[in-house]
């Protein structure tokens, strides 16, 4: 008996839970401890957690947090060099427009969505903690519009990816291309759960959390969005009509039309030979920790659109392990912490050699011993004290009190950790301090030597951008498919300009009429530049271009290499200057035109005619 919709939504949400749980089990432990890293660098109080904190209870806790500042400096060096997709032909041929309609519609997606503000907060976590994500979803262009149906692709951050994303346990490669299955958790307050969904609020077990210095933390309910890919193996039949023109159809369009083979035949076409396809869709489900709460359908593309990232990643015992910038030094910084705080402690005692005296000698002159500190009397007065014969006499203070003493193992060991720290974190000093009689040149090396110790980090992330741009494409090639759509590109530069998608144009070769910017049939290949980072890059840029300069005799070349510096310059006010000489660099035929600026050209040409 064929199962109903409820219950076959039920099984699937039973199998969800089920499997759910065997993840988060496996991955429960390494996951806290990313969680437990990014708490230990970013909030006040979380260095002291756990039994290090209870030992010093009632004692000064005081932090130094040099960790904080290695990661911001990491941070920096990443924002100062972006990473971003290429497409490039697969069949490596040089020049091809829907490459570069591809990589402007791409920019474009990623200025329209904020998606800085994704690719940021994953790399943040993945070295702060380990692991870092963001998603990619369909958005319609105009959602007040109820008659447009145009979509484009948002690249949206997820917060929390370390307790809040998952893949089934079954995914070995780092960019999560082999996944089966993918869980992304959402929090809601249970008011809006209750609005969004008329729902009693029922949420998804989440077991990854640490709340142990945050004195209040609000209500939530967790839902979780599952994300299953689904293959099936189709048959495609490549057949051959009387001019020699091939065209393939599936099962499915045989399954669909019972008389589409009689007609080929009936029209001249033959069947040449058969490949065995596997067809990938993606199924999304929003699921509450009691039941579906929404079944989404097919989304657009054949790939899971979460990205992720890490900081360092391997496999140990069949575990997936990762790992930021925080995790070798935490021990440092906790030792370093505890001997500030003792020292701290050892400076707020006093270090006066304080009288003992017997209660007879200060009877009646106790309140001025107890306000010498504030009033600073000329004298003091004491009582004579009789001694065992009845005889009064005058004596001094019994005994002294000694003031602390520091010990000696502590100074050696402050700066052995501070050494340690350096060590693990990475020696900036060499790189931010400004050295007589170096040259440009030697700072750059340092500084490029400093890169080197962190390049890791940079490395994942542009594994992470590479599998963001294959994600686009697979969503592009389905929502991209409307004739005569004009869409917003964005240059390697900034500059803005608009394609109009699957024009008709004449093939110059053949004669017949084609369409251009066909995103659909793109047969492309992503690939991503990085390499270690600086602060300087444009002006080591600049400073190539000038040295060139320098060794070129040849007017026209120096025309070039000056104009690519002025392009390249940074500084206040100085936009214009480099629109100029991009102007210029267009007309000597060194840089591509984008439409708007072939418009422009084409204008000028005519006026001066």
């Amino acid at each position: 008996m064929a199962k109903t919709k409820a219950e076959r939504l039920a099984k699937i949400h039973a199998d969800a839970l089920k499997e759910f749980d065997q993840i988060q089990a496996a991955q429960r432990d390494e996951r806290l401890q990313c969680l437990k890293d990014r708490r230990f660098y970013s909030i006040a109080g979380a260095q002291w957690e756990g039994p290090l904190g209870e030992q010093f209870e009632n004692k000064p806790k005081f932090e130094v947090n040099k960790i904080h500042l290695s990661v911001i400096r990491i941070f920096n060096e990443y924002r100062n060099n972006r990473i971003t997709v290429d497409f490039t032909p697969k069949d490596g041929s040089k020049a091809d427009q829907l490459s570069d309609t591809c990589n402007g519609l791409y920019r474009a997606d990623e200025q329209d969505s904020w998606a800085q503000e994704a690719y940021d907060n994953a790399f943040e976590e993945a070295v702060g903690g380990g692991i870092g994500a963001w998603r990619l979803r369909t958005a319609y262009e105009d959602d007040e519009d109820p008659e447009d149906e145009r979509q484009r692709i948002r690249i949206e951050p997820i917060f929390d990816a370390d307790s809040c994303v998952f893949f089934d346990l079954g995914a070995k490669r780092q960019d999560k291309s082999d996944a089966k299955r993918g869980f992304v958790l959402t929090s809601m307050t249970p008011e809006a759960y209750q609005e969004e969904y008329d729902d009693d609020p029922a949420s998804w077990p989440k077991d990854i959390h640490q709340h142990e210095f945050d004195w209040s933390t609000p209500d939530a309910v967790y839902i979780a969005e599952l994300y299953d890919v689904e293959e099936k193996r189709e048959t495609a039949h490549v057949w051959v009509s009387l001019d020699g023109e091939e065209e393939r159809f599936l099962d499915s369009d045989f399954e669909a039309d019972d008389e589409l083979e009689e007609r080929l035949a009936a029209t001249g076409y033959r069947k040449v030979r058969e490949k065995k396809l596997k067809v990938k869709r993606v199924h999304k489900y929003l699921m509450s920790g009691s039941k579906i709460l929404e079944d989404c359908g097919y989304i657009a593309g054949k790939c899971i659109p979460i990205v992720v990232t890490f900081g360092k990643r391997w496999f140990v015992d069949n575990v997936e392990r990762c790992m930021g910038h925080v995790r070798l030094a935490t021990d440092a910084q906790r030792l370093k912490n505890m001997q500030l705080s003792k020292l701290g402690e050892i400076s707020a005692l006093s270090s006066v050699e304080k009288p003992i005296l017997t209660p007879e000698q200060v009877a009646g002159h106790q309140m001025m011993w107890a306000e010498d500190n504030v009033k600073n009397y000329p004298y003091l007065l004491l009582n004579p004290i009789t001694d065992a014969n009845g005889q009064q006499m005058v004596g001094g203070p019994v005994a002294y009190t000694k003031p602390p003493q520091l010990p000696p193992a502590m100074a050696a060991l402050l700066q052995i950790t501070e050494q340690d720290m350096q060590d693990l974190l990475g020696n900036q000093q060499a790189g931010e301090e400004l050295q007589a009689n170096v040259s440009g040149k030697a700072v750059e090396l340092i500084q490029n030597k400093l890169d080197m110790q962190t390049y890791i980090y940079m490395s994942n992330m542009s594994k992470a951008v590479k599998r963001s741009g294959e994600i686009w494409l697979s969503m592009a090639k389905d929502v991209f498919v409307e004739p005569k759509r004009k869409m917003k590109t964005v240059g390697p530069q900034g500059e803005v300009d608009s394609v109009e998608l699957l024009r008709p144009k004449v093939n110059p070769d053949t004669g017949e009429i084609i369409n251009e910017n066909d995103v659909a049939s793109a047969a492309l290949d992503v690939f991503v530049d990085v390499g270690p980072s600086s602060s300087s890059k444009r002006a080591s840029t600049v400073r190539a271009l000038t040295g060139m300069a320098a060794i070129t005799d040849d007017p026209e070349t120096k025309q070039v290499l000056g104009s690519m510096a002025m392009l390249n310059m940074e500084g206040e006010g100085i936009s214009e200057v480099r629109d100029y000489f991009r102007m210029r660099l267009l007309r000597m035929g060194v840089v591509k035109p984008t439409e708007e600026e072939k418009l422009q050209m084409a204008e000028e040409k005519a006026n001066a005619k």
